[in-house]
């Protein structure tokens, strides 16, 4: 099988002749290292080197100061200039507003301004064309609609004035259905997959309760589903933490791919999702980045791929449970887990 054929079988829960992985996206403070360990020039010649499958491309969207899609909106009230050092936490524009008159008040940014169809084809015809192209679309309408009060304010006014919640979240949700399809049509049918999503857990449950996601966020991202999948695409749904009680909704929802399987968070073992939900939807994920693939050795993290081999034998692209790869992770770790993965 090539790249792009094991790729989709995996997604679809189909014989492959050994699982799909992703390297995921080492930071740039990562890739010296990598690039070291591995005596390769470019990450590029790194990805060929492991024969990972997939390659992501980030949506070229210029806005400043933080000139990237997954932060569009400045709704904190003293963000600076430094995106990386933004919090969901921090008061937002919203945060003392309960009628849905005053989205009128907010500098709401179109797409359309800060996109160019053709530099987003280029961001696509410019990746190599073996690999499973993933749009990093993140689209995380949720997230954003708890930056836009400050999330304590946020999950409030949920309770407290939903439908100024739901008109702020509805045209979060709006902004992103016009974003993706300017990459869609401009990718054509170059792209194989994308990848959306919102971090609806914690290390121990979920932050808000199923209703509240099913009333307020789930009908947005049904939205996002179903226009990708009407450009032929794959849906990989991100959301950290302990999702397992939702994973039945995302289903439901339409995701191909619930991404990633955070081993060490309540309920996201990988044995009991393969047994409550392997024949039902594909995963991402299973290599732990909290303290494996960090604290471990080669040998521990080469156990870990052949254990979820067992459990998967399709089904789940191989990847550490979190798609940055930061520069604490040791090299011959991500070796040794593309070395098992390839184990006949």
């Amino acid at each position: 099988m090539n790249r792009i054929e094991r790729f989709l079988a995996t997604v679809e829960r189909r014989p492959v002749d050994r699982p799909a992985g992703w390297l995921g996206m080492p930071t740039s403070e990562a890739v010296p290292g990598l690039l070291a360990h591995f005596g390769v020039a470019d990450l590029a010649a790194l990805k060929r080197r492991l024969d990972d499958d997939v390659w992501p491309i980030e949506v070229p969207f210029h806005r400043p100061p933080a000139n990237h899609i997954a932060c569009a909106f400045d709704f904190a009230k003293a963000s600076g200039d430094d995106y990386e050092e933004r919090t969901l936490t921090a008061p937002g524009f919203f945060e003392d507003k309960d009628d849905p008159v005053c989205l009128a008040e907010f500098d709401w940014p179109n797409p359309a301004e800060h996109m160019d169809p053709a530099e987003c084809r280029r961001a696509v015809q410019e990746t190599p064309d073996d690999f499973a192209r993933l749009g990093i679309m993140w689209s995380a309408h949720f997230q954003d609609a708890c930056s836009a009060f400050g999330m304590e304010n946020a999950l409030m006014t949920m309770l407290t004035a939903p439908a100024m919640f739901r008109a702020v979240i509805d045209r979060i949700t709006e902004f992103y259905l016009t974003a993706n399809r300017i990459f869609y049509e401009a990718a054509g049918d170059l792209l194989h997959a994308v990848l959306i999503g919102n971090d609806f857990g914690s290390q121990t449950g979920l932050m808000v309760s199923p209703a509240a996601l099913r009333e307020f966020v789930f009908p947005g991202t049904r939205q996002l589903i179903e226009q990708a999948h009407s450009y032929g695409l794959k849906v990989i749904h991100h959301s950290c933490g302990a999702v397992a009680d939702i994973i039945p909704d995302l289903i439901g929802l339409g995701a191909d791919v619930i991404h990633p399987i955070q081993a060490l968070a309540a309920g996201m073992a990988p044995d009991r999702l393969a047994r409550d939900f392997g024949g039902k939807v594909a995963f991402c994920g299973g290599i732990d980045a909290q303290d494996l693939l960090v604290n471990g050795n080669p040998g521990d993290l080469k156990a870990k791929v052949r254990e979820l081999r067992g459990l998967f034998p399709t089904g789940l692209i191989l990847s550490p449970s979190h798609e940055a790869v930061l520069p604490d992770v040791p090299p011959a770790n991500i070796e040794a887990i593309f070395t098992a993965l390839h184990e006949a």
